[in-house]
């Protein structure tokens, strides 16, 4: 089976539980189960060839240009994780169905369940570190979700958010760390970057990927000082915890440590970081673990100690120490999946995890008793159990350690962080099975049926046999996952054996489990000097500096966005002139090359009425009316300018659109106060006036600058003015771009211009229904208002001009291609003809006989633009790549048919549709059916008529 539907299938079948919820609980289980199952069954297939030492790979060059390609590689040490993530998934599954109630929605916790396990699988698979980050990401996205998954509970939502933000932030960090590494590799494939150790290691930029990278995987694998969000994550139903803590996103930052010790690790740096924040979490957590009286809290700190052990071993940086941490992920796998299954248990059966109100169900639930058991005994490194065997040869890998010259500092800890493990393990079982059965449970307790102890069990059986048969269960795998870790190099000596001799590790073992028991003996007594004695947590830390950010962020927020548009712009503003300076005073400009040309008298008078036009703006911008017909003059001169340039295309658009506009704004007027209210002082006036001053000018010395000096490099233009008729099939090479060569900007400008139509018509709906519509038609006239709405000749000059108009739109339209024109100049046209007949006629009138609904010209317009798009890809060229041929049909002459005119049809439906769709939606405001008269409906803005006073020129047209 190909890596690429591996990965995908837990995605696909994502959808399959949220739409079976409805055919029972059973259906929304057994497609998340079959979905986990197949993508096993695919890995299944493809390990043979990776046992033998072979990798599986899988390419697809998505963007070669950015690097980021959608590779993957199946090699030992993915196989390892993603059959944990895909093996233990489905034990997760099964044990969900019974474990959830039946007021909890199944079929959304499947659909989270999976994909967060395709994100999971995704990362493990990836070649591509860039493909790699976006699976990092989504684990956090879909974890956030899970834990969260009963939003009922406060705890839950916070630990939820909890999670996402440390998880998130070392996320951040990590896109930095891969970013530069790549960098320094030069590719951004991880088998590429798995062959450049010399060339990372010797890089200045080593140590900051390094750091960086690191502060993704420790957050993500709950490392000191970032463990805290672990414990709090146990608000999640608890099939959540076993997941998530025992092969999944605990174990992701693991697994990068491991993909890329062959590269980073073998430094001092890589040392001293690593080994110690993981001694440091080993027992950290292991202490915490031991006071903790909530079964999943105890659980949940035991985590994060073994997680800090395997660190631990990876930072060691040996060959030896990386064996043994492959070893014991799968280990750690196994029994720490089965006691959380089994902590569900007993909260599922005895209505509580509480230790303290536990004890005695030895008895009441025998079967559970001896899953737990048999589990935790391992955790404490029991024999004849796999965590022993690990944990021996850990403790070997810390005898052969220096740390700081010191061949005893890291033995030492290491032994008293195994002696609290043995003490909390002994405590799990001790305090909540052993002793006097009780009477006070909140439910009596009892063993569960084979849907919840199954999956513990089958885990326990592994437990069982590794432990016994080590070499024959795990050999195999753990060689190949670590000869992988390793990079391929000559695997050290070991042993996967339960007895190896009285060596130090096993008197060090010995010292562990006695000191052990010891603890649990004296643990009341402990646990009061614990619970007095005054010491940080790390939640109250991590709200109170949520708190600070949160505050710090207001007080920014409130200070710079305040609501007041012109602080928007002159901080903007002072910005770009304060960087453009700074570019202008650190930079080098070369002597001007061309000499300006002379200007004729007639460009000169457009220049000056420009500029007055523009002054006239500033002094008369109170008035809006004024200031509306003033820009108006600014756009014409614009588009004369454009014309006088040789750019009849950009002067066509530009005054369509500057027709469409200006009614568009008349319109607009409607809802506003005739003249603009003053609101900035004398200072401030002085001020903006001085930051614009400054920025005009540095603007057009700017422009100066670039219109007296030659370009260093070839413009595009020289590319698109020779490859216009060869590659686009038109000799106007302004529309050849906009449907060719930049046509998926056009594509996404039409989609864009059609939401904000959509959305003008959503807000007019919105707004009809309040008092504002009353407001507007009984608003006094503030001028004498003309007594005829509808002038006869206005009326019977656009119905005869209609036919003419739409036939220049056809004409502009088809002649685009090779001469100015196109699918948006056309359809501004054809807009500005139909609105022609609303103001001339009416808006009832007009309405009436509309017969082409303007969402569906929008929705149209856009199909057909990605329809032809999308046929380029059959031809295996890209995106909205357009062809063109010419056909021969008597007795026709000669002609061009190109697929740029489908796409261009799209332009103008949607441009047509969207232009009339905002202009029909404010002009809504002056007609409701049932409200008003005829007089009403108009679509003439300068009109404020009372409601008498339209009843009256109604009945006078009628």
């Amino acid at each position: 089976m190909s890596l690429f539907l591996i990965a995908a299938l837990p995605f696909l079948g994502a959808v399959f539980p949220a739409l079976l919820v409805r055919a029972g609980r059973d259906a929304a289980a057994s497609a998340a189960g079959l979905t986990t199952l197949l993508a096993l069954v695919g890995l299944l297939i493809n390990a043979p060839a990776v046992m033998r030492g072979e990798v599986v790979t899988a390419r697809f060059d998505w963007i070669p240009a950015l690097g980021l390609n959608a590779n993957f590689f199946l090699d030992g040490l993915g196989l390892l994780f993603a059959g944990l993530i895909l093996g233990i998934g489905l034990l997760i599954i099964l044990y969900a169905r019974f474990y959830l109630s039946r007021e909890d929605p199944v079929g959304q916790f499947y659909t989270y369940l999976l994909l967060f396990q395709g994100a999971m699988v995704g990362i493990v698979l990836s070649d591509n570190i860039l493909l790699l980050l976006i699976f990092w990401e989504l684990t956090s996205l879909s974890s956030f979700l899970l834990i969260g998954y009963w939003k009922h509970l406060p705890e839950g939502r916070q630990g939820a958010r909890m999670a996402l933000a440390v998880t998130g932030s070392g996320g951040l960090a990590m896109i930095a760390g891969m970013l530069i590494l790549g960098n320094i590799a030069g590719s951004y494939d991880l088998s590429v970057i798995l062959t450049q150790k010399e060339v990372i290691q010797a890089s200045p930029y080593y140590l900051p990927a390094l750091i960086l990278i690191l502060l993704g995987c420790f957050t993500k694998s709950a490392q000191f000082p970032f463990h805290f969000w672990l414990p709090h994550a146990m608000a999640a139903p608890t099939p959540v915890s076993a997941y998530l803590h025992s092969a999944t996103m605990v174990k992701a930052g693991l697994f990068l440590m491991a993909r890329m010790w062959p590269v980073l690790a073998g430094t001092q740096e890589w040392f001293y970081i690593v080994a110690t924040t993981g001694l440091v979490t080993m027992l950290l957590g292991a202490v915490i673990a031991l006071f903790k009286d909530d079964l999943k809290a105890l659980l949940a700190f035991s985590t994060v100690s073994h997680l800090g052990l395997i660190t631990m071993l990876l930072g060691f940086g040996t060959k030896f120490a990386a064996v043994v941490a492959v070893f014991h992920i799968i280990n750690h796998a196994t029994f720490k999946a089965a006691l959380f299954m089994s902590a569900g248990i007993v909260d599922h059966e005895a209505g509580t995890r509480d230790i303290k109100r536990l004890g005695g169900l030895r008895h009441l639930m025998p079967l559970t008793f001896t899953i737990a058991t048999v589990a935790a005994l391992s955790m404490a490194g029991i024999p004849p159990f796999n965590g022993f065997i690990s944990k021996e040869m850990m403790l070997d890998a810390a005898v052969q350690t220096s740390w700081f010259n010191s061949d005893l500092i890291v033995p030492v800890l290491v032994t008293v962080a195994a002696l609290f493990s043995a003490a909390y393990s002994f405590r799990f079982v001790a305090h909540v099975f052993m002793g006097d059965q009780r009477d006070d449970y909140p439910h009596p307790p009892h063993d569960p049926g084979p849907g919840l102890w199954l999956a513990p069990a089958f885990l326990v059986l592994l437990v069982v046999l590794i432990g016994l048969f080590s070499k024959a269960v795990a050999g195999p795998l753990v060689a190949v996952a670590a000869s992988a870790v390793i990079g391929g190099a000559e695997l050290p000596y070991y042993s996967l054996k339960l007895w190896h001799g009285f060596t130090p590790a096993l008197y060090m073992s010995i010292v562990a489990v006695l000191g052990g028991i010891i603890l649990l003996a004296l643990h009341r007594h402990l646990e009061r000097g614990w619970n007095a004695m005054r010491r940080p947590e790390a939640k109250e830390i991590f709200d109170a500096l949520i708190g600070g950010f949160t505050r710090f962020s207001r007080w920014v927020t409130d200070g710079v966005h305040n609501g007041v548009l012109s602080r928007y712009a002159a901080i903007f503003v002072v910005f770009t002139v304060g960087l453009a300076w700074y570019a202008y005073a650190t930079g080098t400009t070369s002597m001007p090359t061309r000499l300006p040309l002379e200007a004729p008298l007639v460009p000169i008078i457009g220049w000056i009425c420009l500029v007055a036009a523009t002054l006239a703006i500033m002094w008369f911008h109170r008035n809006r009316l004024l200031a509306l017909v003033l820009i108006g003059v600014v756009g014409l001169m614009v588009s004369m300018a454009f014309n006088y340039l040789s750019a009849p295309d950009l002067a066509l658009t530009q005054i369509s659109v500057e027709v469409v506009t200006m009614i568009l704004l008349l319109l607009s007027l409607n809802f506003l106060p005739t003249e603009t209210p003053v609101d900035s002082s004398r200072r401030r006036k002085i001020r903006d006036a001085l930051i614009s001053i400054v920025a005009g000018i540095g603007s057009g010395g700017l422009i100066y600058a670039l219109m007296t000096r030659d370009f260093a490099f070839p413009s595009i233009s020289d590319y698109h003015l020779a490859n216009s008729y060869s590659g686009g099939g038109g000799t106007n090479v302004v529309n050849v771009i906009l449907v060719d060569f930049r046509g998926f900007d056009t594509f996404g400008e039409i989609i864009v211009l059609g939401i904000a139509a959509l959305i003008i018509f959503a807000l007019t709906e919105s707004v009809l229904a309040t008092n504002v519509r009353a407001y507007l038609l009984n608003r006094k006239p503030h001028w004498p208002q003309s007594g005829d709405a509808h002038p006869l000749m206005m009326v019977v000059v656009t119905r005869v001009m209609m036919p003419i108009a739409l036939m220049v739109g056809v004409y502009i339209f088809l002649r685009g291609h090779n001469q100015p024109g196109g699918g948006f100049i056309a359809g501004l046209v054809v807009a500005i003809a139909v609105l022609m007949q609303y103001m001339a006629s009416g808006f009832a009138w007009a309405t009436e006989r509309q017969r082409l609904p303007y969402h569906g010209m929008i929705g149209w317009g856009v199909l057909i633009a990605a329809a032809t798009g999308l046929g380029a890809w059959f031809n295996n060229v890209p995106f909205l790549t357009s062809d063109f041929t010419y056909v021969n049909i008597n007795p026709f002459e000669e002609f061009e048919l190109a697929t740029a005119m489908l796409f261009d049809l799209g332009v103008f439906l949607a441009v047509l549709g969207a232009v009339m769709l905002a202009l029909e939606s404010l002009s809504r405001f002056a007609w409701q059916p049932g409200m008003v008269s005829e007089h009403a409906m108009d679509i003439n803005p300068m009109r404020d008529d009372p409601p008498e006073a339209a009843s009256k020129d109604s009945e006078g047209q009628a």
